[in-house]
């Protein structure tokens, strides 16, 4: 608590000085006052407020801070590096915290490198460091402490953080351009709907022709959604407000994670990229020595899925029965059979570890065929669409301005 020294007159007008240990200046001018002491000067004792600075900026460099996915990555490799060359783990935490440019990477270094000296472990440390390091990182770094691999181990979740955030990437790249045509179909709908029909209208009703089918429905749509506009954002609103109270729900959010995977295109490239973070996890964690049990449970956390977890979970459940890992994963279902038989081989040869992780480079390359085939199929799909839409309306107009250039002529 900071100290404070005052000079105050008494009610006899003498001068009285002395000191306070209290939370604030304002504090102090409260116990003066209660003392019935008038405060002429109060101060803050220069080595409590240094020692109070200290300690605060102290307690701050040991804030814990979030680190990007690339910054995640750049520092899983620059530590395995400095490892594999030799370093102590001390000794690589001062070289990062010391010629890190990012920031963030020097402060969580930083902090990493006070909590090991103060004699806690490293996975213990990380969890401090950042929460960025979650439980599945944290588990494998202690699983290369106890085995004496930790370089080992740094160097292959670097490369598996590498391939899932080449993954994401890769999915998110793919729905791109298709959001892109389906935002500029609604453009150019609205565009249509609000400025060319209406025209378009007031042109042929002088006319005093009668139009063709089809641009009677056009205006009588147009007019419609001009009219009743607010009914139908209202019921979109109160639909979507009551999708999202449901999906809320366990029993609705279980429905619907069971149900994305069931989505034409999208759905089995979500289940297929869920494949290959499962193969790669427990491939990492077996073949590091984590227990399988441990790396069941560790892996079902990797997926925000929670149909998927439920099933995780359940399989966690027979292995620990005394199941093995291939005859409970056929169990549940919903697992390929490809997965289960190359499980069922590592558990006859006692290659687990490796089995996983040829099947996690079979479902990288799987998930990248899907994500070709799907863009290469959403974009007709969407483009045939926009042009049957576009092309509904432009006949529409077009047939009526033939009409009414007709009756022109004729009555010429």
């Amino acid at each position: 608590m900071p100290s404070f020294t005052y000079t105050a007159l008494n009610p006899t007008g003498q001068t009285v000085t002395g000191s306070l240990a209290v939370g604030s200046k304002a504090e102090v001018f409260r116990k003066l006052e209660a003392q019935a002491l008038t405060p002429v000067k109060v101060t803050e004792d220069a080595k409590a407020a240094k020692t109070g600075a200290a300690a605060a900026a102290h307690a701050e460099s040991l804030k814990p801070m979030r680190l990007s996915r690339s910054q995640l990555i750049l520092f899983t490799e620059e530590l395995a590096d400095l490892l594999d060359g030799g370093l102590q783990i001390d000794q690589a935490l001062r070289v990062m915290q010391e010629r890190q440019e990012a920031v963030a990477l020097r402060h969580v270094s930083g902090i990493l490198r006070e909590q090991i000296r103060e004699g806690s472990s490293v996975s213990k440390a990380l969890k401090k460091a950042s929460p960025s390091f979650d439980e599945l990182y944290c588990n494998l770094v202690a699983a290369g402490e106890v085995s004496g691999s930790l370089a080992e181990i740094l160097r292959r979740l670097s490369q598996s953080l590498a391939v899932m955030a080449d993954l994401q990437a890769k999915v998110t790249q793919a729905m791109i351009y298709p959001a892109f045509l389906v935002s500029a179909c609604v453009v150019l709908m609205i565009v249509f709907m609000t400025v060319m029909v209406p025209q378009i209208t007031d042109l042929l009703s002088k006319s005093g022709q009668k139009l063709p089918f089809a641009t009677q429905m056009l205006i009588s749509f147009n007019s419609f959604l001009a009219q009743w506009w607010w009914v139908i954002l209202t019921i979109l609103i109160i639909v979507s407000l009551s999708f999202k109270a449901y999906v809320a729900t366990p029993k609705g959010l279980m429905w619907w994670h069971e149900a994305k995977l069931k989505i034409p295109l999208f759905g089995p490239v979500m289940a297929t990229r869920f494949y290959a973070q499962f193969a790669h996890s427990m491939g990492s964690l077996v073949g590091n020595g984590v227990p399988l049990l441990n790396s069941i449970r560790l892996v079902s956390k990797i997926s925000a899925n929670v149909f998927i977890q439920s099933l995780l979970g359940k399989v966690t459940g027979m292995v620990a029965e005394g199941g093995s890992l291939s005859n409970s994963l056929k169990k549940v279902s919903h697992f390929p059979l490809m997965l289960i038989d190359m499980i069922a081989v590592g558990e006859q040869t006692g290659t687990l570890g490796k089995s996983l992780e040829k099947c996690a480079g079979r479902y990288d390359k799987e998930l990248d065929k899907r994500i070709k085939r799907m863009t290469a199929l959403i974009s007709p799909i969407i483009i045939v669409f926009m042009a049957v839409i576009v092309g509904v309306v432009a006949y529409s107009i077009i047939s009526a301005v033939f009409q009414s250039v007709n009756g022109i002529r004729s009555r010429v």
